[in-house]
């Protein structure tokens, strides 16, 4: 200090000193300032001394001028640690004073001196703008001298100055008419890198003012300007000077260039954006993207965040563009650790995809759309939860069809995707066992939150399914190739949504509402639910059961009566009521099946769209109303809840029904047919709890007077059938039409087979309604009857099963002989008037009463006379009329065996004198041999029960013909070698017809092969016809019959018997017993030899292989007394008949079934005669 202030010290030296100084505190300036510090006093005479405060002489200023550029260089490193005093000693060196240098080159230590003054001294940009404002005048001039290092040190201050409240509001005037054009004419022609950061910074503080933005945007060139070459073309040249910052390689500028295009736009995104967007900015910005510098990035992100506030932007296709470069983008920040710029990233993705317009196509190009879902997935799938936030937003905008209908269509992936933001908003919801615990409102909120965007992506991929339903290239893969499937499908896509909607969504957001009930959250939800009713329209009326039964008729009602009441949430109610409405049609149409009209659908639509509006009330209070007032929409309403749900008691519901009713009919009111459905529906469903209708029904029975066709109030379930049948003003009335309406709905299928399905009367009853009605009011019969007649074939078959169902359920009613007088008029009537549709349903259920009627009775004239209507019936059906001449042939077996002998014979003779019957069974029979056998030897045809019957009817005329020596008018011919090879041989006969027919070879066998009425092929009764000659003596005893037949017969019977069928062991027995006696008669050594085979011990044996007490079976007891009779020692022995005995003994008889009990007598009797 001493030198520098010493006088005798030459410039020269002071001039070293000083660079000392300054090289000092460039490179050292810590020590210096630790040691300069502490002594005020010394730091204020360094900088008096440095300003030349000191020693200034008027003579002397002259040699100071020389050394004071080197005295503000020491000053300018000095002056950061030295603030508080520099601050006092500059307002006695005026700026303009320093600013006097001999050039402008010169003058670059001042402009720096200042510009760190300005940046160290928090008040000295105000005090240089108040007190020395003509300072900006020697700045401009700065501004245009063709030296950038100046230019920088001058745009350096400007921003120093700007960044003032007091800079900004005084030299306003000055930017506006002098500064404008020279500094954006700099900044576009700035070649270095500090000029143009400098630049940049007085533009950044510029551009905190609205209206220095204004005049930057709007600044328009001059004559004289367009005359400068250098100066930057276009109208608004701010623009396109960030525009050439962005075309550098510099990462920096191009961060500063795009952060002031961001100041620029967040004043105005509608006013400025045009400029940038018509300059092509857009597409260099999505260029710098693909950089790795986050503040780039960054910048950028903001920057297109404002551009897409412009519609502009969209239509001048920058984001087709720049799209792929932002899927990238993502893809790489997700690589860094920087939460924020992967929601700034999110969020510009996510306003592009809301904003980008339908018909300006996103994703030109299929890869970068599955890129973009993958992208998606992986920040869904983001730990940071800020981020998956972001993320399902995203993915809500995402699912759009003009994104992703470039074909074809990511089905598959949208599934994953959709599957992943489902299962990520699960996994935020608190586990089963904690939600009884409390929840702070944050973490609900934000919970809360995250479900409304999850749902709102559910919604928007449902809306996506049903708009690809109208197009066809997007319901199938083009590219799939021939005879293959594929999983890239819509209909796939769709059941994903109706599987992943029952599964994840429905279940995450009833949680969420036991919780908290957001209106936003649920307005999106049954939005959802709506749409979902389309997605797949084969699934509509299940899915829309399987919500009804889950309470969502009652949860909708609830969310009405709570949020909507007092017209306050409109579009929650609207999305309600849309709901309900459609639920309920749905709900209608799988009740009523096909029979709804498209007008009667149509004015339900219209009411259900016009009242559920106003539907706003509890439940309660909805009772009241319909109570009340004759509101045909709640009554509707309760109808479609109780479908499926029963959440209304059914008594306070009956009665507000029946309020309902007596309302409407005083009021004079003419319910239209769906209301009156539904108000019958409820009645009836409630029945069981209300009380007694009294007046109400006489106020039913008028209005349903008034229907032109009661099938337009029918609903088809058991309630109601009781409700009519069991109030006998309604049965009389409409009765009739009920069970014609009940029967034509009824599952044929399922009356077929109720009877073998149900083992006990309570099963069988809730599977047939009808059953415990019938058994209370059997007056119904008659009903029924009637429908047998009047009805189509297939209601007259259902009417004949629930009728035999009801016969053999419940043996204590006596209908029988009601129903068989009804029979006779039912089948004059038929017959008269030559329309037999219903003739094989009402002779099936004819021969059903003689099933039903078990005990031996006389026929009366009505028998005989039903008797003679259906041997008539049968002489003119040919063998083919199998429906007809089955039951027929039936109850005429049935006649004949189930009365006394006086009635039986005057039977035989009515059928005997039936000459075209006769010859129809001479038909029935000749068809054994000429139909071909089933598939299945175990399966009876139609043709084969027809020729069981057949032969069990012609095996019972001769039995009874021969008894009573009836009188024959026509005669029957068999062969008899067809017959026997038919049991030999078998040939896949079924079972029961093989029991048929050896029921009829019993028979022959009996009468010694000589009837009246039958006629055996091979035995010519002509007195000249050549009888064939037997080939032995045996043959010639056992005439017609020759040995071979009779020992294969044999073997065929023990083959049968080896079936262990019970039937079939009981009829070969049979016919084993009958051929040994009609042996016996003809060659007793026969006979014999038949009975004492050796085959029969082992066919014994084998019998009784099934367990214990195998002998007490009434086919083995039946055997072995046989072979008791005919003293066949060496099959059964004495040990085996005490083994028997024993067992007997041994049993308890009255335990034992009857044909046991029978066959066991006769053994014993056998034994005993022995």
């Amino acid at each position: 200090l001493v030198f520098l202030v010493s006088r005798d010290s030459c410039l020269v030296r002071k001039k070293h000193v000083l660079a000392r100084l300054q090289d000092a505190l460039a490179w050292q300036a810590l020590p210096v300032v630790q040691l300069l510090a502490p002594d005020e006093r010394v730091c204020m005479h360094l900088i008096g001394t440095l300003f030349g405060k000191s020693s200034l002489r008027p003579g002397a200023a002259a040699g100071r001028r020389l050394c004071i550029t080197e005295k503000l260089l020491v000053w300018v490193h000095f002056c950061p640690w030295t603030v508080s005093s520099s601050v006092k000693h500059f307002p006695s060196l005026s700026p303009l004073q320093l600013c006097k240098a001999n050039t402008m080159r010169s003058s670059l230590p001042t402009f720096s001196l200042l510009g760190k003054l300005a940046d160290a001294i928090p008040g000295f940009a105000e005090i240089v703008v108040v007190k020395h404002n003509n300072l900006v005048d020697h700045l401009l001039m700065g501004l245009t001298y063709p030296n950038e290092s100046i230019k920088a040190a001058v745009c350096y201050l400007y921003g120093k100055l700007y960044s003032s409240p007091a800079g900004t509001e005084r030299l306003s005037g000055h930017f506006e008419e002098r500064l404008c054009v020279v500094f954006l004419n700099t900044l576009g022609s700035a070649q270095t890198k500090e000029l143009q950061v400098n630049c940049l910074g007085l533009l950044k503080e510029l551009l905190k003012s609205d209206h220095f933005v204004s005049i930057l945007m709007n600044n328009a060139k001059t004559e004289e300007e367009t005359e400068n070459p250098d100066f930057l073309e276009g109208e608004n040249p701010l623009p396109l000077v960030l525009k050439k910052l962005l075309l550098t390689r510099d990462e920096m500028l191009q961060a500063a260039s795009s952060h002031c295009m961001a100041a620029v736009l967040v004043h105005s995104p509608s006013r400025y954006a045009p400029a940038f967007i018509h300059a092509d900015v857009p597409e260099f910005l999505f260029e710098c993207l693909l950089c790795k510098s986050e503040i780039l990035i960054w910048s950028v992100y903001c920057c297109l965040l404002l551009l897409t506030e412009e519609r502009l932007f969209f239509s001048k296709c920058h984001t087709v563009y720049g799209i792929e470069s932002l899927v990238r983008s993502l893809r790489g920040v997700l690589l860094l650790n920087n939460v924020e710029l992967h929601k700034q990233g999110l969020l510009l993705f996510t306003e592009i995809l809301k904003r980008q317009p339908v018909e300006i196509k996103l994703f030109t190009n299929r890869g970068v759309c599955i890129e973009a879902i993958d992208v998606l997935m992986e920040t869904v799938n983001c730990p940071v939860l800020e981020v998956a936030v972001e993320a399902v937003k995203a993915v809500a905008a995402f699912l759009r069809k003009d994104h992703v209908s470039s074909p074809p269509v990511p089905y598959e992936e949208l599934q994953k995707l959709l599957e992943a933001v489902l299962k990520r908003c699960a996994d935020l919801s608190p586990p089963q066992s904690s939600k009884r615990h409390a929840v702070s409102q944050k973490l609900l909120l934000r919970q809360g939150q995250f479900l409304l965007n999850t749902l709102e992506s559910f919604r928007n991929a449902c809306r996506l399914a049903v708009e690809f339903q109208g197009d066809f290239m997007a319901q199938e893969n083009a590219f799939t190739a021939p005879n293959s499937e594929s999983k890239d499908t819509l209909s796939n896509f769709s059941e994903f949504l109706l599987r992943i909607c029952d599964s994840l969504c429905i279940p995450m957001v009833m949680s969420y509402l036991e919780r908290a009930v957001s209106p936003s959250v649920t307005e999106v939800f049954i939005s959802a639910l709506s749409t979902l009713f389309t997605v797949v329209p084969s699934m509509r009326n299940k899915f829309s059961k399987k919500l009804a039964s889950s309470s969502f008729i009652r949860l909708t009602l609830e969310l009405k009566a709570r949020f909507c009441s007092v017209q306050s949430n409109p579009v929650l109610n609207h999305t309600c009521s849309s709901f309900l409405c459609s639920l309920c049609l749905n709900l209608y149409s799988a009740t009523e099946k096909t029979r709804t009209s498209s007008q009667e659908e149509q004015e339900m639509s219209e009411l259900l769209q016009k009242g559920l509006p106003q539907l706003n009330y509890t439940i309660a209070e909805s009772l009241l109303l319909l109570s009340e007032t004759p509101e045909h929409i709640y009554c509707y309403c309760f109808y479609s809840n109780l479908l499926q749900c029963r959440f209304v008691p059914d008594a306070e519901l009956f009665l507000a029904v029946r309020n309902f009713l007596l309302s409407a009919q005083d009021h004079g009111d003419c319910l239209p047919p769906h209301i009156l459905r539904a108000a019958l529906y409820l009645l009836a469903v409630c029945q069981d709890k209300g009380k007694a209708l009294d007046r109400s029904l006489s106020t039913i029975r008028r209005i349903l007077d008034n229907l032109t066709d009661l099938s337009l109030v029918y609903v088809h379930c058991p309630p109601l059938l009781k409700f009519f049948l069991c109030y006998p003003e309604l049965m009389g009335r409409f009765g009739h039409q009920v069970l014609q309406l009940w029967f034509s709905w009824e599952d044929c299928k399922q009356t077929e087979v109720e009877e073998s399905d149900f083992g006990s009367s309570d099963q069988l009853n809730s599977a047939n309604p009808l059953l415990p009605i019938l058994k209370s009011n059997s007056s119904i019969l008659l009903i029924l009857l009637d429908l047998v007649c009047s009805s189509s074939v297939e209601v007259a078959w259902k009417v004949l099963m629930t009728l035999r169902t009801f016969l053999e359920r419940n043996e204590d009613v006596l209908v029988c002989d009601l129903l068989r007088s009804r029979f006779l008029q039912i089948l004059q009537q038929l017959l008269v008037e030559s329309t037999n549709r219903n003739l094989p349903v009402l002779l099936n259920l004819l021969f059903l009463v003689q099933l039903r009627s078990k005990g031996i009775r006389e026929l009366d004239s009505t028998d005989f006379k039903l008797l003679h209507q259906v041997c008539n019936l049968c002489g003119k059906c040919r063998p083919r009329d199998t429906d007809l001449l089955q039951p027929s042939l039936n109850f005429l077996y049935w006649s004949l065996h189930q009365t006394t002998p006086c009635s039986q014979q005057r039977a035989v003779a009515v059928l005997l004198s039936n000459v075209s019957l006769l010859e129809l069974l001479q038909k029935v029979l000749e068809c054994t041999w000429l139909w071909s056998p089933p598939s299945r030897p175990a399966s009876l045809s139609s043709e084969d029960a027809l020729l069981c019957s057949g032969w069990l009817l012609v095996a019972s005329l001769l039995l009874y013909q021969h008894r009573y020596n009836t009188e024959v008018h026509q005669t029957l011919s068999v062969d008899l070698k067809e017959v026997l090879n038919t049991v030999i041989f078998r040939n896949k006969k079924p079972i029961l017809l093989l029991v048929s027919i050896m029921q009829f070879l019993r028979a022959v066998l009996r009468q010694n092969f000589s009837s009246a009425l039958l006629v055996i092929v091979g035995q010519n009764t002509a007195p000249n016809a050549a009888q064939p000659q037997p080939s032995s003596v045996q043959d010639t005893a056992l005439h017609p019959l020759a040995m071979q037949q009779v020992f294969l017969l044999v073997v065929s019977l023990q083959n049968l018997l080896v079936h262990k069928d019970l039937l079939l062991s009981q009829a070969v027995v049979a016919c084993l017993e009958t051929l040994v006696e009609h042996l016996y008669v003809k060659n007793q050594d026969v006979a014999l030899h038949v009975a004492s085979q050796p085959w029969h011990r082992f066919l014994l044996f084998t019998l009784l292989s099934g367990g214990q007490k195998s002998f007490l079976q009434p086919a083995v007891l039946r055997l072995m007394t046989l072979f008791v009779r005919y003293q066949s020692s060496n099959i059964i022995s004495q040990k085996e008949i005490s083994q028997i005995i024993q067992e007997a003994a041994e049993a308890s008889i009255a335990e034992l079934p009857e044909a046991t009990s029978h066959a066991l007598h006769l053994f014993l009797s056998q034994v005993r005669e022995q």
